[in-house]
């Protein structure tokens, strides 16, 4: 019978204020971000799954719907800065950043133009991760290069057509609102690759006349810090 090895209390309580040193070190480390979605379904289900990496609390996710109630693209920012106001006097806790997700579509330019302007010149900043036309073109970057305009109507069709082929299937249908997209994505397209298309369609646009950047996205500036931030916490876990 193996004999149970008795461990000095000092010991034992040595360990323990080191390891609630190191829980209350990787606390203070947390950083808090708020991701407010212009859109119903779409965006939001798509964030969640990646909310799923993160730590608890790390991130609110929220989604207003400005489409069809007489609001415009400005509405966005003015929610995301009321929305952190509120976050913050409720949880006792800053929100390190704030995150604006929104679309082009049919939206005037002024407005979109204008919305991106208003939130970087906020303080503190409301980011934009905003797509010209529509949030699909960051899908269909995992898949393909697209550096020419493309209509709302063809990201079905185009979006079909690259899941079909990606995933050896012919009867694939894309729904707007589908919760399961994140995950078909990770299975049969590259994320990387997302981005490095991303940052190739970003290059090609030096100007601020935003409306006219189609296509482009700057989803993958928010997805990277996501990504980082999640590779942070497992590193801190890991300590």
């Amino acid at each position: 019978m193996a004999r149970k090895i008795k461990i000095d209390n000092a010991i034992l309580k040595r360990r323990a204020r080191k390891e609630e040193k190191r829980k209350i070190q990787f606390k203070s480390k947390r950083k808090f971000y708020l991701i407010v979605c212009e859109g119903v379904k779409t965006e939001p289900n798509y964030f969640e799954s990646l909310k799923a990496s993160l730590p608890k609390g790390v991130l609110e996710l929220t989604n207003i719907d400005i489409d069809g109630t007489g609001k415009n693209t400005l509405s966005i920012i003015e929610e995301t800065k009321k929305l952190r106001k509120r976050y913050e006097e409720k949880y006792l806790r800053k929100i390190d950043k704030s995150w604006a997700v929104f679309d082009k579509d049919s939206f005037p330019p002024k407005n979109f133009n204008n919305a991106i302007n208003k939130g970087e010149n906020s303080k503190p900043k409301v980011n934009c991760a905003w797509s010209n036309e529509a949030f699909e073109l960051w899908y269909l970057l995992h898949f393909s290069y697209y550096n020419t305009g493309i209509s709302r109507e063809r990201y079905q069709e185009l979006l079909e057509k690259e899941i079909n082929k990606a995933s050896n299937r012919t009867d694939f249908k894309y729904r707007k609102n589908s919760e399961e997209m994140f995950a078909i994505l990770d299975k049969f397209g590259d994320q990387d690759f997302a981005i490095e298309n991303a940052e190739k369609l970003e290059n090609l646009y030096l100007d601020r006349s935003y409306a006219k950047h189609n296509p482009c996205t700057k989803v993958h500036h928010l997805i990277k810090e996501l990504i980082d931030l999640a590779d942070e916490y497992t590193s801190q876990e890991q300590v």
